[in-house]
């Protein structure tokens, strides 16, 4: 659950619908910068509540460093399509086929980032096969269930959507408070009229399956140190999703390479967009030295 979002795109990115073996999903693909050599491509999958334009501040700084981004929304997520009623279709391992099925049409190998939720959904997609990714960094996501503050949140929304609409739940949220603080959708600087947008277009289902999962998902680190792939473990200074202790014993578990962005809390991206993103090209450069 993102803290900010910018609904405008970067100059020169392409927003479309990115053709794959299981359907199209909405992209927003911003290329490399002119003049600057071409490093590598970015597969960017944002959390719960979330989009694409949760990243929008990473394209332009990740750009002049040389490495293309594209940012998804998941199925059923903002511009997406997908089931309206059928959890079943947003099991995390059919989410994670889809992200193997995105990898493949952007041309793999690609950098995997996730935000959060979408940190998890990339943990199960390179479990399932490691081989059309360069590296996995998780932004703000943690190595097994939410924190009980935030579970207790989700199950409020989740209770709420299965018996009112989405229009209903989206009052009740403005009416409760701000809207990220009580697990609903987040911050946007475009608007609440966008915010309210794409909180409508995203799917019910989508939502009751994927917070059922952030608040039973156990914890695979172990499976996943397994992998012969570089990790980053990236987060703000706070979080109350998973506490930083947490995101800290996790990374060393994992042997990853670790980040904490000064100022942010779980929306590094948007809370200190240059940082996280000089953080990101600094790791991602680090793999292209360690192969030269």
């Amino acid at each position: 659950m993102s803290r900010h979002v910018t609904f405008t795109p970067p100059p020169h990115a392409r927003a479309y619908p990115l053709r794959t073996a299981r359907g199209e999903f909405a992209v927003v693909d911003t290329s490399v910068a002119d003049g600057v050599e071409p490093k590598g491509v970015v597969l960017m999958l944002p959390g719960f509540t979330g989009s694409k334009e949760d990243f929008t501040l990473l394209h332009e700084p990740l750009a002049a460093r040389g490495y293309r981004t594209v940012a998804v929304d998941g199925r059923g997520q903002h511009e997406s399509d997908g089931p309206q009623d059928d959890e079943s279709a947003y099991a995390q391992r059919e989410l994670a086929r889809d992200v193997l099925a995105q990898a493949e049409a952007l041309g793999a190998p690609v950098h995997l980032v996730g935000h959060s939720l979408g940190g998890q959904i990339a943990r199960a997609a390179v479990l399932l096969d490691h081989s059309p990714f360069a590296s996995l960094t998780l932004i703000a996501s943690g190595p097994a269930e939410i924190s009980v503050s935030q579970q207790q949140r989700v199950k409020i929304l989740r209770d709420a959507l299965t018996v009112m609409t989405m229009a209903e739940v989206w009052a009740a949220i403005e009416a409760m408070g701000p809207p990220e603080e009580v697990g609903g959708p987040a911050r946007g600087i475009g608007g609440q009229e966008q915010l309210r947008r794409r909180w409508l277009a995203t799917k019910p289902a989508q939502l009751l399956a994927t917070g059922r999962q952030l608040c039973t998902e156990p914890d695979r680190v172990a499976e996943l140190a397994a992998v012969p792939l570089p990790f980053h473990v990236l987060s703000g200074e706070r979080d109350d999703t998973w506490p930083v202790p947490v995101l800290d014993d996790m990374a060393v578990r994992l042997r990853a390479h670790r980040t904490v962005i000064v100022g942010a809390e779980h929306s590094p991206a948007a809370d200190q967009p240059l940082p996280t993103a000089e953080a990101l090209a600094d790791f991602w450069d680090g793999i292209l030295g360690e192969a030269a």
